[in-house]
Order: structure tokens, then C-alpha cells, then sequence
């Protein structure tokens, strides 16, 4: 099992930090393995919308459909991916510290299959470099 939470401290409203986040347009701009997004499912996102995305992650090409499973504005977004060797479960969610300041948390989670199961350890470390700089970077695109 890999599960890797991180977490960061955005001085911009929630609402504006979630809006922009549970954007799957804006995941290109923010998540620097993420080279492009299609909707599979018509706009908004609402809880069963799809989303394919493609990314590269240790070297390789990946492409994938995630579900949104759960979300609430302001608040929280879970959306999970069934497909591939690594079906993965990410979990956004969205705290108010005062007006102005948000905690982002980014958790991501899932259960490698076949010979995947064997990185789990290296992909988990992967995951959470990858998430730290993410986080990083959406904070600086937001605090401009």
C-alpha cells in the first residue's frame, strides 16, 4: 500500500484555492507530470464526472481516467483511477485557517498490482517529492 499526504499553507481565501485546484484544466499549469487533460464527461465537475489525464511519472507515459468520487466545494475532492498496474485514489481537501490563508491537503493512495507492488516504496518517495514541489508550485501561482 502506498500512502502519501502533504500538506501546505497558501495565503489565499479557500475558496479561491479550491476553485482553482479541483479545476482539472488547471492541472497542467500546477502538476509538473501532468502534460494534458480532455473532459470525458460534460462540464462542471460534479461527483461522477471523468477526466483523462496524461502524464510522465519515473520515466514512462501514462494515461488514465479518473472518477470524481466525492466533492465538496470549499471543502474536499476525491477522485480515483481503477486502471493500469497502480490504481490510485487522490484526495484534495481544503481548510480555512483565517480569510486570507488556506491548508491544501494532497493525499494520494492506492495499492500497486503485479510487478509494480515491488517500487512501492520507491514510488511513494517519488510521489511525495513530486507532491511537495506541486503543492509549491500552486502556491506560488495563486500568491501572485
Amino acid at each position: 500500500m502506498v500512502d502519501v499526504k502533504t500538506e501546505i499553507v497558501i495565503q489565499v481565501p479557500v475558496e479561491k484555492v479550491s476553485a482553482y485546484a479541483s479545476n482539472p484544466e488547471n492541472a497542467p499549469d500546477w502538476y509538473a507530470n501532468i502534460k494534458g487533460m480532455e473532459w470525458k464527461t460534460p462540464k462542471p465537475l460534479v461527483r461522477g464526472s471523468k477526466v483523462a489525464f496524461r502524464a510522465q511519472f519515473l520515466g514512462r507515459q501514462l494515461a488514465y481516467i479518473y472518477e470524481i468520487t466525492e466533492f465538496i466545494p470549499g471543502q474536499k475532492m476525491v477522485m480515483s483511477t481503477s486502471e493500469g498496474p497502480f490504481p490510485m485514489e487522490a484526495t484534495y481537501t481544503w481548510e480555512e485557517i483565517d480569510p486570507n490563508t488556506t491548508t491544501m491537503t494532497l493525499r494520494n493512495k492506492g495499492v500497486p498490482s503485479g510487478f509494480s507492488k515491488f517500487f512501492a516504496p520507491i514510488m511513494a518517495s517519488a510521489i511525495r517529492r513530486a507532491n511537495k514541489a506541486d503543492l509549491k508550485r500552486i502556491k506560488t501561482l495563486l500568491e501572485e
